[in-house]
């Protein structure tokens, strides 16, 4: 069962083009079939189902909406409409796909060299290799202009020193988007310059972030460079300055503002059908009036989320979305997912901490999509800037 069957108040199925409703059905499918019978496994256990990646490949979620190198080159809205479908199995295994698709991809499709563009893109389409975007570091994540990951040029490329942390898909990624300072460029964001790590290069190194209480079906790594020597063509050649890593960013948080939306309707959908059964005091709890107040709490901000996330979509496609719309989504759906499945978790009552029902495994995870690729503090000075024109970034002098 898709989102779409589980909440469509709006009737937004009628604005969906046939090929957005097959993208959504085909995912769903393959998260009904072969991830939901799986999942509590390996959250449990706090690891991702690798075996599932070719699988993912097959429905041409990598690079969804790029052009060319066997991508499938669709639509924001399906390409949107397939991260929550996936969501709605598990927010680890749509950022798995966020990542692969738009953190590892879309920086080589926009700012790589056409030799990289070849060697990397059909084989990260096809799930044969794994990448990974190395930005954020242990102490530099809300501020990453101020990273102390350093590149010295070398006569034969190179010379990367430094730590990135909180990296999805680190340690099984082939290849790594490692984002450093060129030295002799300047201290400022200017000096940001995007590399290719491709896994086994000495000097390189992964660990496993182990202890997490969230995001656990999925693999959190950090990555380290120490005298890692990278040749000349790893340069991406058209990233320069913070403004590239951002613009990289800006792509998944489309994905992750629509992606939450499948977490929420799978809170909701469980909320509703517990409600309906769950008898007391006689009575089905679907008929007292404060569970009817939540369960209408939860629906709208469902129906407003894919509402907002439809036109969104639309405006990517014209070439009209831009970052304070992303940030108002990512802010507003992720907070509003977030409600949802604290409020289906009250409705469960005790069952609701149960791995069995889902509710609390979303709950966790949306705790951390709150806080990566932009903090909901740090979109709301976005959307602030945006509106006022004053920067609120940064220290007050």
């Amino acid at each position: 069962m898709h989102c779409g069957q589980i909440s469509d108040f709006l009737q937004l199925d009628d604005l969906l083009r046939d090929e957005e409703k097959q993208a959504r059905e085909s995912v769903a499918a393959f998260v009904d079939r072969e991830f939901l019978p799986i999942v509590d496994r390996h959250y449990e256990a706090g690891t991702f189902p690798t075996e599932l990646i070719p699988k993912l490949a097959e429905l041409g979620v990598f690079g969804a909406t790029l052009e060319g190198y066997g991508c499938a080159g669709v639509s924001p809205v399906a390409y949107g409409l397939m991260m929550m479908e996936l969501e709605r199995g598990d927010s680890g295994l749509r950022s798995m796909a966020s990542v692969q698709g738009m953190l590892a991809m879309w920086p080589i499709y926009t700012f790589g060299s056409e030799t990289q563009k070849e060697r990397w893109l059909p084989a990260l389409q096809r799930g044969e290799a794994v990448g990974c975007f190395g930005l954020t570091e242990p102490d530099h994540g809300s501020d990453p202009g101020g990273m102390r990951t350093r590149a010295r040029k070398t006569a034969g490329g190179y010379l990367l020193n430094g730590t990135k942390t909180w990296i999805t898909n680190g340690s099984i990624a082939d290849v790594a988007i490692v984002w450093a300072k060129l030295e002799g460029a300047g201290e400022g964001p200017e000096s940001i310059r995007g590399f290719l790590v491709e896994k086994g290069t000495p000097g390189f190194s992964t660990t496993d972030l182990h202890g997490k209480l969230s995001m656990r079906a999925s693999v959190t790594s950090s990555l380290h460079l120490e005298d890692c020597e990278v040749p000349e063509d790893a340069l991406l050649p058209g990233a320069e300055g913070l403004k590239a890593p951002l613009r990289t960013l800006n792509q998944a948080r489309f994905g992750i503002a629509y992606g939450v939306l499948g977490a929420a309707c799978a809170c909701y959908h469980r909320a509703v059908e517990y409600a309906r059964e769950r008898i007391q005091f006689g009575k089905p709890i679907a008929s007292f009036q404060l569970v009817q107040e939540k369960l209408v709490r939860m629906h709208t901000s469902l129906t407003l989320g894919q509402n907002l996330m439809l036109r969104l979509g639309r405006l990517k496609e014209e070439g009209r979305l831009s970052p304070a719309m992303v940030s108002f989504a990512k802010r507003y759906n992720v907070d509003e997912a977030l409600n949802t499945a604290r409020l289906a978790r009250d409705l469960l009552g005790a069952n609701g901490i149960m791995l069995e029902y889902g509710v609390m495994r979303h709950l966790c995870n949306l705790e951390t999509v709150r806080t990566y690729e932009g903090t909901h503090d740090i979109h709301t000075l976005a959307l602030g800037r945006h509106l006022t024109g004053f920067d609120a970034f940064g220290a007050q002098r």
